[in-house]
């Protein structure tokens, strides 16, 4: 039984449709992921040298607490695969709030689990991007910005926050096109993206060979067209 590519043109417009799901929580898991790991990114850094200095009062407290948060948070999350995170959100964190809330009937549908999963998986891979970008940036700058008498927020917002971010590009790209792969995983909580389509198809007509060449193919021209769209923003943005 040979390669025949009529079941792959049989397959297109199911497999589009498993792409265009892929594609939507890869977006905004990105953009979700992007803010929660900036946010833990910069609680991981508070207090430090790379943000200006050692806070004073209340606000070292704040400080130690904000470090302890995010550095917990990044652990749990890269201590624990992927998978096992997505089916606890879907099964298990509707259980936990119900017991520790008194709430019933919470129940995440399976899109929504599999967005929420993206989100927090990749929040906690880029906080560590974030942590490396912010602590490259000379300090010469960072002193000099404290010595024009600027607030810390304005020392992040206007000079360790852009150079931070030109340098956090090429690691960013990494993990978007990782988070984009990771979206198969969500086969497991029924998530009808690519890979879960690929399956439903090939269950039906039995042609292996040409239904996961396929499914295949489709990843490697959607990470593809991610890396491009990374390199051209690289080029547009001088990395300094």
């Amino acid at each position: 039984m040979g390669f025949e590519f009529k079941y792959v043109v049989e397959s297109i417009p199911a497999l589009l449709q498993g792409a265009k799901l892929t594609w939507y929580i890869t977006i905004i898991g990105i953009v979700g992921g992007l803010a929660l790991g900036t946010l833990a990114g910069l609680m991981r850094l508070a207090g430090t040298s790379a943000v200006g200095g050692a806070s004073y009062g209340h606000f070292r407290w704040l400080a130690i607490t904000s470090q302890k948060v995010a550095i917990g948070y990044i652990e749990l999350i890269r201590g624990t695969p992927i998978i096992v995170q997505a089916m606890f959100i879907y099964f298990a964190l509707p259980m936990l709030i119900e017991v520790t809330t008194g709430y019933k009937g919470i129940r995440f549908d399976a899109l929504t689990a599999a967005i929420i999963t993206i989100i927090i998986n990749a929040g906690a891979y880029m906080a560590e991007i974030v942590r490396g970008a912010v602590q490259s940036v000379n300090k010469g700058l960072v002193e000099a910005g404290m010595a024009m008498g600027i607030s810390r927020l304005q020392l992040i917002t206007s000079v360790i926050g852009p150079i931070a971010f030109k340098r956090a590009i090429p690691p960013l790209g990494n993990q978007f096109i990782i988070s984009l792969k990771d979206t198969s995983l969500f086969i497991v909580i029924g998530v009808g993206e690519l890979t879960r389509q690929g399956q439903e198809i090939m269950a039906s007509n039995f042609r292996a060979l040409e239904i996961w060449s396929a499914v295949a193919v489709c990843y490697l021209i959607m990470t593809t067209a991610l890396a491009l769209i990374l390199k051209f923003m690289e080029r547009r943005i001088k990395i300094i």
